[in-house]
């Protein structure tokens, strides 16, 4: 009985896990690694939940735990990642080659742009959302905001836009500093706004009950045909305004 107690409890430290690793990965400017950790964290960040309920041992210490993880995997990686973009886009001094603790440059100075730093605001509203999400009783079959899983999918589709699907329009519209600026400002807004999100949990697979979770899985799946990585950026725009257009009905 005590090891089935634990058992999602070691999937969301799996999800902590490749958090942190992808910090590593974002800190050090490879954006793809820091994707696939990520993607990889929210995917056992499904599965812990999913754990939990099916061997019924959901608990108040795996929902902290499971918001503690997020806050890393979904919110500290997504802020370093526009921070590393917003740093690449914002004109300034190339950053230097050593920047390790033997550098001879002196502990006041720094060789970045310090307006990148903005970039850091999606980890600062990721976690009051997550702080939000465990004291909100609304939130059992919906979302209110933006799921801090997916807006950092959001952040991290773009340098895997810039890597594998190179347009110069795109690109210039990606690396446009007030573009970047104005995304973290609107990331920031969508994680927090009263806005009713609907889940994609299933509770039958009645198509009555689920005709808009059907209909935008379909959506999904042909966006990601069609667009491949661009899709992620259209897929969120979407489950916005598809809740915002059909909300639940109470």
């Amino acid at each position: 009985m005590t090891i089935k107690r634990h058992i999602p409890n070691f999937i969301t430290l799996l999800n902590l896990l490749c958090g942190t690793i992808a910090v590593i990965f974002a800190v050090q400017g490879s954006l793809i690694m820091a994707a696939i950790f990520v993607a990889a964290g929210i995917f056992f960040d499904f599965f812990d939940g999913l754990a939990a309920r099916s061997l019924n041992v959901a608990g108040e210490l795996g929902l902290q735990l499971d918001s503690l993880a997020d806050v890393v995997t979904s919110g500290v990686v997504p802020g370093i990642v526009m921070y590393q973009l917003l740093n690449n886009a914002l004109p300034g001094v190339p950053l230097a080659e050593n920047t390790g603790w033997d550098t001879n440059q002196g502990w006041w100075e720094w060789n970045f742009n310090t307006l990148a730093l903005i970039g850091l605001l999606i980890s600062l509203a990721s976690a009051y959302r997550l702080a939000k999400f465990n004291v909100d009783d609304r939130q059992t079959d919906s979302f209110i905001g933006v799921p801090t899983p997916a807006n950092a999918l959001l952040i991290l589709s773009f340098p895997l836009i810039l890597t594998y699907q190179p347009d110069s329009f795109i690109t210039d519209l990606i690396l446009n500093e007030w573009f970047l600026i104005g995304l973290t400002f609107l990331s920031c807004y969508l994680l927090n706004a009263e806005i009713k999100l609907f889940a994609l949990k299933f509770s039958n697979w009645g198509l009555a009950d689920n005709k808009l979770r059907y209909f935008f899985l379909l959506l999904c799946l042909v966006l990601i045909l069609v667009f491949q990585f661009v899709a992620v950026p259209l897929i969120i725009l979407s489950y916005v305004l598809l809740s915002i257009v059909f909300p639940k009905k109470e």
